[in-house]
């Protein structure tokens, strides 16, 4: 298991320094220390592209994290790693868990929407149209809850449902 962050950029080095520090200040149980240490060892190994170590640190953190908010933060870097590598049902099974703790969660419910719209854009492709139109209904469904939520950020999402005219304003 990786103790810090191994790039030697500047930001990193103060994340993990900072990271430490916390570890070592923040009024917690050893318990919820020792999650977030498997959680920051997660996080650092995603940003290097280490996929597999990323996810066992993941799993780690789950076992032991008992506060909801932070595994569904958890649940979605999990779902992150699952959409990078092209599998879209684990990652949508994680984004739905992370949802399904923390409604509100905009970032999960965008990348919800971003697999249903890219799964529907290419059944278009192979002319299944009304596959199609079902998943572009379950990407309006979400995009909808994110932008209501948010109305200020997912730009893209907004000028979708206007161009499309999915979304009456």
């Amino acid at each position: 298991m990786r103790k810090a962050r191994s790039n030697n950029n500047f930001i990193d080095k103060t994340f993990t320094i900072l990271a430490d520090i916390l570890l070592r200040v923040f009024p917690a149980s050893q318990q919820e220390k020792r999650a977030f240490s498997f959680y920051l060892n997660g996080l650092s190994a995603q940003d290097e592209g280490e996929y597999a170590e990323a996810l066992n640190n993941y799993y780690q953190a789950l076992q032991i994290e008992e506060d909801l908010y932070d595994r569904s933060i958890i649940l979605y870097n999990i779902g992150l790693i699952y959409s990078k590598n092209g599998d879209y049902l684990k990652a949508l099974k994680y984004y739905y868990f992370s949802i399904f703790i923390n409604p509100r969660f905009t970032s999960a419910l965008n990348n919800i929407a971003v697999i249903y719209h890219y799964q529907g854009i290419k059944a278009a492709e192979k002319q299944c149209f009304v596959l199609s139109e079902s998943l572009l209904q379950k990407a309006t469904f979400y995009w909808t809850k994110v932008v209501k939520l948010d109305p200020n950020s997912y730009i893209e999402a907004w000028n979708w449902l206007k161009t499309t005219r999915r979304i009456k304003l």
